[in-house]
């Protein structure tokens, strides 16, 4: 199986151009025999890159407010036009898509990667557990529901968002589905990439696609606060998809400032091998010791009945 992450710079809080751009790069992937692309994290409508720099802790400040209110406008909903537009282009395209975006539910938003399948849409759609450190000022915590695989050309793959890659019972899920290609998705960067990707290959014995996406501060829409102090602030967003394969070796070591598909041919003949002489959720996993739960429930906001 062919598989792919879409290394690109996306229209930062414009969901219809980004849109646009996740069509043309799905497209571009069907042409190159592409069976599975994998997108960045929040690659549809953008990462929230003001927090760390403009005092985003400030409690009650207007501008804050202004800057998350225009952060929730453009973020997307599970049933909206966005993931239609973008489930009928993987339909027509044949390439199992995996996208990072931004969801929107109520007055909240979600770091969300959604599973999308040529055959049955919307396949999955997996809240981030837990945003890391200044994310949790604009996202709100996940939950189990998308902790899921699923069977893609002969294989399972299965998806985390950025730093839950490094939370082991998380990973410790998806291997114990089977997971034979493991997707991590990024906001950017090729000092995140270049040591869990190899180390989720060489522990899961998978193969293992990052996809990052590029960003520069001058990438913020005219009108929207901070963005003239940020502007000339330098970004570390450099792209950083990679892909390792299960003996942990790199197929294509991490990919700085390109705009590209970053491809590799996936063999499940490679991952059985490499299971040989280590299986973390097979031989070598002493089930009679250890025992994994996971509440795969959706975990709604609270409803107030009359």
């Amino acid at each position: 199986m062919r598989i792919a992450a879409a290394q690109a710079r996306c229209p930062w809080l414009d969901p219809a151009a980004g849109t646009a751009k996740v069509l043309d790069l799905l497209g571009k992937a069907a042409a190159d025999n592409v069976e599975l692309l994998a997108f960045p994290e929040t690659f549809l409508s953008g990462y929230p890159f003001w927090v760390e720099h403009t005092g985003g802790a400030r409690f009650n400040d207007p501008e804050q407010k202004r800057a998350y209110a225009a952060y929730l406008d453009a973020a997307v909903e599970l049933d909206g036009p966005e993931l239609r537009t973008v489930t009928e282009a993987v339909r027509d395209l044949g390439v199992f898509t995996y996208l990072g975006i931004t969801e929107r539910a109520r007055g909240t938003v979600y770091c969300t990667l959604v599973a999308i399948s040529p055959e049955q849409g919307v396949v999955g759609a997996h809240r981030k557990l837990m945003p890391t450190h200044e994310e949790r000022l604009v996202w709100g915590s996940g939950d189990g529901h998308g902790l899921r695989v699923h069977r893609v050309g002969g294989l399972n793959v299965g998806g985390l968002n950025c730093w839950e890659n490094w939370m082991p019972l998380a990973r410790q899920a998806l291997y114990a589905q089977g997971e034979d290609v493991h997707v991590s998705v990024w906001p950017g960067s090729t000092r995140l990439t270049t040591d869990i990707t190899r180390f989720i290959a060489m522990e899961g014995r998978v193969y293992s696609l990052a996809a990052g996406a590029l960003f520069s501060y001058a990438d913020l829409p005219s009108g929207f606060p901070f963005r003239d102090e940020l502007a000339e602030r330098g970004s570390r967003c450099d792209g950083g998809s990679a892909i390792a394969g299960p003996d942990g070796e790199w197929i294509v070591p991490p990919v700085s400032g390109e705009e590209r598909l970053v491809i590799a041919d996936a063999d499940p003949a490679v991952v059985r091998g490499e299971r040989q002489s280590f299986d973390p959720v097979g031989h070598y996993s002493r089930g009679d010791v250890f025992r994994v739960e996971v509440d795969r429930r959706r975990l709604s906001p609270a409803r107030f009945l009359d």
